[in-house]
């Protein structure tokens, strides 16, 4: 259970995007951490990942990571990038237990789509993607409570193709996000 104040407090937040709060309150009351999205889970993030890649300051206070990527220590992150945007506008980032930092998502409700396709995300150095292999695949419990939640709450079905909302993502901050994290991290 993810205690919101605390999860505010940790990020160092007033208020974090409604769109993660509701997903806290979802996950909280509805489902289960894991329960409706193959590896991921919002949670508490002490920046650990995060200083393994940089402990610059001004690198820390960036990014905010939320949640739990894959069973292997991938996480998401939201990266602020100094836009005068509100946090939910801002992009996601995915860090790779094994390497690779990608943007995934140009925004909270288009990350939260992502999460429909029920897979844990693959990240290595030169790309993150979702794979699915149907003859292995067993939806998650709380699949069906999540994709209602997003038709209620967001008109959203669940994707077909997510590395296309990806590829969205990475035309679009791709070269500006990588431009600033060489600053702090050149090996990538």
């Amino acid at each position: 259970m993810v205690d919101i104040a605390e999860f505010k407090q940790n990020l160092g937040l007033s208020e974090v995007p409604v769109e993660l709060e509701k997903l806290i309150y979802f996950q909280n009351t509805i489902s289960s951490f894991e329960n409706y999205s193959q590896g991921f889970g919002v949670l508490i993030d002490s920046k650990s990942g995060l200083k393994s890649w940089s402990d610059d300051e001004s690198f820390l206070n960036s990014m905010l990571p939320f949640a739990q990527a894959n069973g292997s220590g991938s996480f998401y992150a939201i990266w602020n990038n100094a836009t005068d945007q509100p946090l939910n506008k801002m992009p996601v980032v995915v860090f790779g237990d094994e390497g690779g930092v990608h943007i995934v998502a140009e925004n909270s409700v288009q990350f939260l789509h992502l999460l429909t396709f029920d897979t844990e995300i693959s990240v290595d150095f030169d790309e993150a993607y979702f794979y699915r292999d149907e003859e292995d695949y067993e939806e998650s419990p709380d699949l069906n409570e999540y994709l209602r939640w997003m038709k209620g709450d967001y008109g959203l079905s669940q994707i077909e193709e997510p590395d296309v909302l990806i590829q969205n993502a990475q035309a679009r901050y791709k070269e500006s996000f990588d431009q600033w994290f060489g600053q702090y991290f050149t090996d990538h």
